[in-house]
């Protein structure tokens, strides 16, 4: 029985243009207690493959982490297979706010030792004790509050094109990192302050909040369905938008715009832009902010050594990676020194 994804991306991009269907951008997650995620990898895998859902999808002991895109006309049936999983029936599904239909080109479900990686080895740590849940409206009260202190629980690379106003964001490159920075600067706050945070969907924050729960902060929220939750909530009920700038996301699209605000700025000549592109080197692959006049400049590269190589003939490409560590697997976004703008 197939069990794995058999086509690759360009044949995948070709069957989506043929079917003609549009397709739903779908995230969520669920932290539980799951005693054999390598059956529940398959039973997930075997079902969502004949539904043609794409994405990927991480599977632990601990729960389920899940960005994936979906045929419209199967949603329903998709929905069903999810409440027809005991922790999984009502699960809180994420839509993008703005769709497209080659957000994933593949299905991928792995297993993995955490859904979420954190650095923590701690057995009476339990990951489901968390803190309060927030809507939208709540959440904009709550920050108006001077006894509130708000944490971006994600990444520079994240919070640079976009983030609430006067949240504290840290410039951490790994959620494991922004763990203990936090916990270290909010040390004498664990009694008085209230202590809300919020990521993309609402996974590093839920973590979070059993976290510092867990280190003894006595007042913790977070924002239930995270940036995108409340971006469409905001926009529904006709709330005020406290978000600024684009929210980055982790598929083709790397951002959804929130506000007109553009807040970060180019990497390479430092004029506003919030549009992250991948170095076009594959031997670099540098995650970086560029501008339309840049990439026409660069061809696309983070420097000049990278649009050298860019320029090479792709067997000459290939024939310079050839033995040398894959880089896009070291993690590399918007850290280098070639970048003269980054903030």
């Amino acid at each position: 029985m197939q069990l794995y994804n058999t086509l690759s991306a360009k044949e995948r991009e070709t069957l989506i243009e043929e079917a003609g269907q549009d397709r739903l951008t779908i995230s969520f997650y669920k932290y539980a207690h799951i005693g054999n995620p390598q059956i529940f990898r398959n039973h997930l895998f075997i079902n969502w493959n004949e539904l043609d859902v794409l994405g990927r999808i991480y599977v632990a002991n601990e729960g389920i982490n899940a960005q994936l895109s979906v045929p419209a006309v199967n949603f329903d049936a998709f929905k069903a297979h999810l409440d027809s999983i005991s922790f999984l029936k009502g699960v809180r599904l994420n839509i993008a706010i703005e769709q497209d239909n080659k957000s994933f080109l593949k299905l991928k479900v792995k297993v993995r030792k955490k859904i979420l990686a954190d650095g923590l080895n701690d057995a009476t740590f339990d990951v489901t004790n968390k803190g309060i849940h927030v809507n939208a409206k709540e959440f904009n009260e709550l920050i108006e509050d001077s006894n509130t202190v708000l944490v971006d629980m994600r990444n520079h690379y994240e919070s640079e094109i976009g983030h609430f106003k006067n949240a504290i964001t840290p410039d951490v490159d790994t959620f494991r990192d922004s763990l203990d920075i936090i916990g270290k600067e909010l040390e004498g706050f664990k009694e008085e302050k209230k202590l809300v945070m919020y990521c993309t969907g609402g996974i590093r924050c839920e973590k979070a909040s059993a976290y510092y729960k867990h280190k003894g902060f006595k007042k913790v929220y977070q924002l239930e369905g995270g940036i995108i939750e409340y971006a469409r909530q905001t926009n529904d009920q006709n709330l005020e938008n406290k978000f600024i700038g684009k929210n980055f996301v982790f598929d083709h699209r790397r951002s959804e715009r929130i506000s007109t605000d553009v807040i970060a700025q180019c990497h390479q000549c430092g004029e506003p832009c919030d549009t992250h592109v991948n170095c076009a080197n594959e031997a670099c692959h540098l995650l970086f902010i560029q501008c339309e006049d840049c990439a026409e400049k660069m061809d696309d590269c983070c420097s000049d050594d990278c649009k050298k190589i860019h320029a090479l003939p792709y067997e000459e490409q290939k024939r310079l990676r050839k033995g040398k560590m894959v880089s896009n697997k070291i993690f590399k976004k918007g850290r280098s020194e070639v970048l003269k703008f980054k903030n």
